[in-house]
């Protein structure tokens, strides 16, 4: 754990990497991402370790969510970063030729990286991608929820970077205030809304812009012309990844009601295919990180306001562990509907019709995530085109966060800002526009005294 008392000068220490220009040039920049690749293939064996210690997670989870995805988020930006910091030439007006304009991407400063704990090295390390691309340096400050991989953290960077340019601040609420004092030029949070707000003030101390990653009920549409069991099936798989500790997870699912007994059998089906009759014995199910936000979850079952539990519904509090469950009747006002549920408990919610599903996402916040299914482009379409959702994708859940190209983040209550390949760079980068005239020709016309020929001439040509 980081002393409160030494975190000023790590940020100091990180200003002054900045201003020595230590990635001031694109090679700079290259090689700070290739070590941060190196860290990744040479020690992925230990972070894995560490998750599976913290999170439970099970090893191909660990190493596909965590340590695969942000080496591909490396890859992607080290073949794209000439092209990302180029400078774009602008088109001059003709009053103002002759002369040239560009934008030219900068780097912010010294940005912090504040990581939630359910994907505890991804969400840490893929913002720091392209704030390396964009030639910052950075704070990083990992989960205390994650123990494990926070003290391996503290130890693997200082022996991969230079700490003027990558350090880390471990601890728990006084160090993560104590580092929030400090001015930064970006502030990179993921995590709940409740944590959000902090930061948020926090950074306005600063006037400290912010990108915000936040959570929200993300909710699945099931349209009753849907591949049922191929709905169910991608449904389980994303809602129960990470026994459903993750912030794109389906939240709850509004299916029309003439196709609910299916897909309530379809999705028990899948789960028993992927974890067996047992899941608890199943190395690929993951548990709860710790034994209070198991009692969260099981005091949501424990609420009721559901007619019945289709599968699951048990847990052991000691080992963590609580079975992928699906509810079925449930009411709108029953305690799993009022917040993000994060763990393995689905709702689901019949409709009379797709209109109905889009009214009651719409009469709630807008969420990180969206997901329809259905046979019928006109229905798919109608749905995206009718609600309003940080990502969709659509006859399937969660993928759309896999592809570098498409921006990653929320919006209103789900967060703000987003990243991921060109948008993670943009983030981290000022995009400050350049205007270069020549010496001359520099005509009297704009210059006073404002003859009133020269006002005839300005009102014509301007």
């Amino acid at each position: 754990m980081t002393a409160v008392d030494r975190i000023p000068g790590i940020v100091q220490q990180a200003r002054e990497g900045f201003r020595a220009g230590l990635l001031r040039e694109n090679d700079q920049r290259v090689g700070q991402l290739q070590q941060l690749r190196t860290l990744f293939v040479e020690q992925q064996e230990r972070l894995i370790d560490a998750l599976v210690a913290d999170v439970g997670k099970p090893r191909i989870e660990a190493y596909t969510t965590e340590i695969a995805f942000t080496i591909n988020e490396i890859d992607h930006t080290l073949k794209h970063l000439d092209a990302w910091t180029k400078p774009q030439k602008v088109k001059m007006p003709l009053t103002l030729r002759p002369g040239r304009a560009r934008i030219r991407p900068e780097p912010l400063g010294t940005v912090c990286i504040i990581a939630p704990w359910n994907y505890p090295v991804q969400l840490l390390f893929a913002p720091l991608v392209p704030a390396l691309a964009a030639g910052n340096t950075a704070v990083l400050k990992p989960s205390e929820v994650t123990p494990t991989v926070a003290a391996l953290i503290e130890e693997l960077v200082p022996q991969y970077f230079d700490d003027r340019i990558v350090s880390v601040v471990t601890g728990a609420v006084d160090e993560t205030t104590a580092l929030l004092e400090e001015r930064f030029d970006h502030i990179f949070y993921t995590g709940n809304g409740k944590v959000g707000r902090i930061v948020m003030r926090a950074a306005a101390e600063h006037l400290t812009p912010v990108t915000l990653e936040l959570g929200g009920k993300s909710p699945a549409i099931v349209a009753a012309d849907a591949d049922i069991e191929t709905a169910a099936r991608r449904i389980a798989w994303a809602k129960f990844l990470n026994a459903g500790q993750t912030c794109v997870a389906p939240d709850y699912v509004l299916v029309e009601e003439s196709v609910e007994d299916e897909l309530l059998s379809a999705l028990a089906a899948a789960v028993t295919r992927f974890y067996g009759d047992d899941p608890r014995q199943s190395s690929d199910y993951a548990r709860i990180v710790n034994e209070r936000h198991h009692d969260r979850l099981t005091g949501l079952l424990d609420a009721g306001g559901f007619e019945a539990t289709v599968t699951g519904g048990i847990g052991d509090r000691d080992s963590r562990y609580l079975a992928p469950t699906v509810l079925a009747g449930v009411k709108p006002d029953a305690a799993v509907m009022a917040d993000e549920i994060f763990g393995p408990i689905l709702p689901v919610l019949p409709v009379g019709d797709i209109d109905e599903a889009i009214r009651m996402v719409n009469d709630r916040d807008k969420p990180l995530a969206l997901y329809a299914f259905a046979s019928s482009d006109a229905v798919l379409e109608h749905v995206v085109s009718n609600t309003s959702a940080g990502g969709v994708t659509v006859n399937h859940a969660v993928l759309h966060l896999a592809v570098p190209d498409l921006p990653f983040g929320g919006v209103g209550e789900s967060g703000m800002g987003t990243y991921h390949g060109k948008a993670g760079f943009d983030a981290f980068t000022h995009h400050k526009p350049v205007l270069e005239k020549p010496l001359r020709p520099d005509p009297a016309l704009m210059y006073p005294p404002y003859t009133n020929i020269k006002k005839k001439l300005l009102k014509k040509f301007l």
